[in-house]
């Protein structure tokens, strides 16, 4: 099963792509649905909400007045945080059971207009985010919804900025003209990617990784990106796991292998074996026989071997090798000496005999790994 989180903000889109996929196959659960249904008559969320708010936020009928409770909690945050209290748990619940119920084949994506604000991002296996120019938005906002453009900037603002969502997403499809290419943008996106990651995911194996070795000047996305696949892996292993950037794309600025290098370390080896379940369930599968490294990272037969464990990653749209080396071992020194060295003396990638020269740097400063 294939995880994906879609998100974006008032105006963007999000609706429109979220019937495209549905169109394509996918479970859609939607959480402003699942938000209304949460506080119908009769459920106790309904009956926290008037405990906390009073009586004056339900209709004649006894069902929920939302603009009066709207009124309560906007630009009022201690209320607001009150009302999330309520509903986002009760959500989080029924969107678990929901998701539980799918078949093991399915690609499961959640429809969430607050999951960068509510830090849902590293739950998921994909996060989609629905972009487009905010003046865009406030005209879809005026004359979609009815709101002046005073109040549907005011929407706009109240949540978060795009950076932000940018930051949380792997990927963003911009909806900024018609709705047919807006279709050929989440078909593309369904065919060339999600289809193949739910699948990848599911007979456990990695996205095939290109032999060439091709350098290409320094991407300012690979920190994004690292950051991202560290936050999915500490989510999803729970806490006490240390995971790493390492490797050429952990060195700003440097030219590398489009290659994300990521590392866990572990007790031992035996822990290793142990997180290759859960690991492949996250969407990191083995790499079968990848169970050394040379030593010191020089030629063949120069220093022997360092045993390791390598895993992949199931996704299509990332180039990842995720390294679980036992801390204290040499390997798990030399990675992270190697990366500090480089981002803190960048022509040291020059000399001569670089492990020599990290080293002597290490000696100097007093560094010690982290």
């Amino acid at each position: 099963m294939l995880r994906v989180g879609l998100t974006g903000g008032i105006g963007a889109g999000k609706s429109a792509v979220a019937r495209r996929l549905a169109e394509r196959g996918a479970v859609i659960i939607d959480a402003d649905l699942l938000a209304r249904e949460v506080v119908e008559p009769g459920t106790d969320g309904l009956a926290e909400i008037v405990e906390v708010f009073g009586t004056g936020v339900l209709t004649p009928e006894g069902a929920l007045d939302r603009p009066a409770l709207g009124a309560r909690v906007f630009g009022d945050e201690a209320a607001r945080r009150r009302l999330e209290k309520i509903i986002h748990p009760r959500v989080r619940e029924r969107t678990a059971a929901l998701t539980r119920s799918a078949a093991p084949d399915s690609i499961v994506v959640n429809d969430v207009p607050l999951l960068v604000e509510t830090g849902l991002a590293s739950s998921y296996h994909l996060v989609i985010v629905v972009m487009a120019d905010r003046e865009v938005r406030v005209e879809r906002l005026t004359r979609l919804r009815g709101l002046s453009p005073a109040e549907a900037a005011a929407r706009i603002d109240a949540q978060t900025d795009d950076a932000s969502r940018r930051a949380a997403a792997d990927v963003v499809l911009t909806n900024e003209d018609d709705l047919e290419s807006l279709h050929a943008r989440v078909d593309a996106l369904w065919r060339d990617r999600i289809v193949e990651f739910e699948r990848n995911i599911r007979c456990g194996r990695s996205a095939p990784r290109s032999p060439e070795a091709r350098i290409v000047a320094a991407d300012p996305e690979w920190p994004f990106a690292a950051a991202r696949l560290i936050a999915r892996l500490r989510h999803g292993l729970g806490d006490g796991h240390d995971v790493q950037h390492v490797g050429p794309t952990a060195v700003p600025g440097r030219p590398a292998r489009d290659l994300i290098d990521l590392m866990i370390g572990v007790r031992t080896l035996a822990e290793a074996d142990g997180l290759a379940g859960r690991l492949g369930e996250l969407g990191f599968p083995v790499r079968p026989g990848e169970w050394s490294e040379r030593a010191g990272g020089g030629p063949a037969g120069a220093g022997g071997t360092w045993p390791k464990r390598v895993h992949g990653y199931a996704d299509p749209g990332y180039r990842v090798d995720l390294h679980l080396r036992v801390v204290g071992s040499p390997g798990w020194r030399f990675a992270l000496l190697m990366r500090d060295y480089l981002r803190a003396v960048p022509e040291g990638a020059e000399h001569a005999d670089l492990a020599r020269a990290a080293d002597d740097w290490a000696s100097s400063t007093g560094w010690q790994p982290s």
